[in-house]
C-alpha cells in the first residue's frame, strides 16, 4: 500500500490480485480489515505526528469487493480525539467507487518522546522520503 495526504484525509490506492481473494474474485475480509488498520496507523503517523497501537477495530462489510473491478481506494480521517485515544474513520471503495466496507479504529496514541524512544518513531517527515 502507498499513502498520501489529501486535505484532512490519508488516502491509499491499491491494486488487488487473486492472491488476496477469499472466494473467487472477492477480496478476503481479513485483508480488508488489515488494510483499514494499516491506513489508520498512517493517519496517526502523519496527521498526529506520533505512534500508537490499535486499541479497538470495528469493521462493517457492506458489499463484496470484486477484485476484477480494479483499484481499491481507502480514505481515512480523524473522527475525534479524546486525550490519548484517537478514533479514525476509514472507508474502503471498490474500483467502481462503491463504498464496500467501513471501519472505525481506536488508537492508543503515545506522547512524542515515548513514541521516539520506545517505538523508534522517526517523525512524520520520514514518511515522505
Amino acid at each position: 500500500m502507498e499513502f498520501f495526504e489529501e486535505g484532512d484525509e490519508v488516502v491509499s490506492a491499491w491494486e488487488p490480485d487473486a492472491r488476496f481473494q477469499g472466494f473467487h474474485d472477492i477480496l478476503h475480509g481479513g485483508i480488508q480489515s488489515t488494510m483499514i488498520d494499516e491506513i489508520a496507523s498512517w493517519l496517526v503517523f502523519v496527521k498526529l505526528d506520533t505512534a500508537g497501537v490499535t486499541y479497538r477495530l470495528n469493521v462493517r462489510y457492506r458489499a463484496p469487493v470484486s477484485l476484477s473491478k480494479g483499484t481499491i481506494t481507502l480514505r481515512a480521517r480523524l473522527k475525534e480525539q479524546r486525550r490519548n485515544i484517537a478514533t479514525i474513520q476509514v472507508d474502503l471503495y471498490d474500483g467502481e467507487g462503491n463504498r464496500c466496507s467501513e471501519g472505525e479504529a481506536d488508537y492508543f496514541t503515545l506522547p512524542g518522546e515515548r513514541a521516539r524512544e520506545e517505538f523508534h518513531f522517526p517523525g512524520k517527515q520520514s514518511f515522505y522520503e
